[in-house]
């Protein structure tokens, strides 16, 4: 599926299908194609890619300025807001969780001046990540999805993305980004040593 660009807004990570949710007016995102459903071989696209880095930068650029007014922080520290998903509440903080104890290089923290949000709600293209290009970018978790896959692998992969990793669909369940590729049963919500190697020399 090819994905369809709009004004200041790059969508990415677990999508399905095409169709448009209830979003913050500031970041209306595109149709993505991403956490794919069991037995597809769907493998990603150029475009993806540029919006998985798309949304990164959006997050690094916050990320930067408290840098610059701390230059001496051992680890830079990324603010989420997840008030906008409160069914989802328990997985976001076990995907910070996890985040945190893999990685060195910068750790999340709740809290309301956050360089990202979260928002829940139904959506035909499943769980995203998307970014408004201006600093500023969320993730949306689809309840439907959220059923079908497990929940904090889900959230902990929309994650990665807001730490600088691309969705890598045929990769094996070990691999945290392979996102719905290797099928329902997949559960692992770790990042692979690989994966931790990559985040850690993107915050470096």
């Amino acid at each position: 599926m090819n994905r369809v660009s709009r004004t200041f807004s790059a969508a990415l990570g677990l999508a399905l299908a095409a169709g448009l949710a209830a979003l913050p007016t500031s970041a209306v995102a595109a149709p993505s194609q991403g956490y794919t459903p069991s037995g597809t071989s769907y493998a990603g696209s150029a475009a993806e890619d540029a919006n998985n880095q798309a949304f990164y930068e959006a997050v690094m650029k916050s990320a930067r300025a408290k840098q610059a007014a701390n230059p001496f922080l051992l680890a830079v520290t990324v603010t989420y807001d997840a008030s906008s998903a409160p069914t989802f509440r328990t997985q976001i903080a076990q995907s910070a969780q996890i985040w945190n104890s893999s990685v060195t290089n910068v750790q999340l923290r709740s809290g309301t001046a956050a360089d990202f949000r979260y928002y829940e709600g139904n959506d035909s293209r499943g769980s995203y990540a998307s970014t408004d290009m201006h600093g500023h970018g969320y993730i949306f978790l689809d309840y439907a999805q959220n059923r079908q896959y497990n929940s904090v692998r889900v959230t902990a992969h929309e994650t990665g993305h807001v730490l600088g990793l691309p969705d890598h669909y045929s990769g094996p369940c070990s691999e945290l980004m392979s996102g719905g590729g290797p099928g329902t049963s997949c559960t692992n919500a770790y990042p692979n040593t690989t994966e931790r190697s990559r985040v850690n020399t993107l915050w470096r």
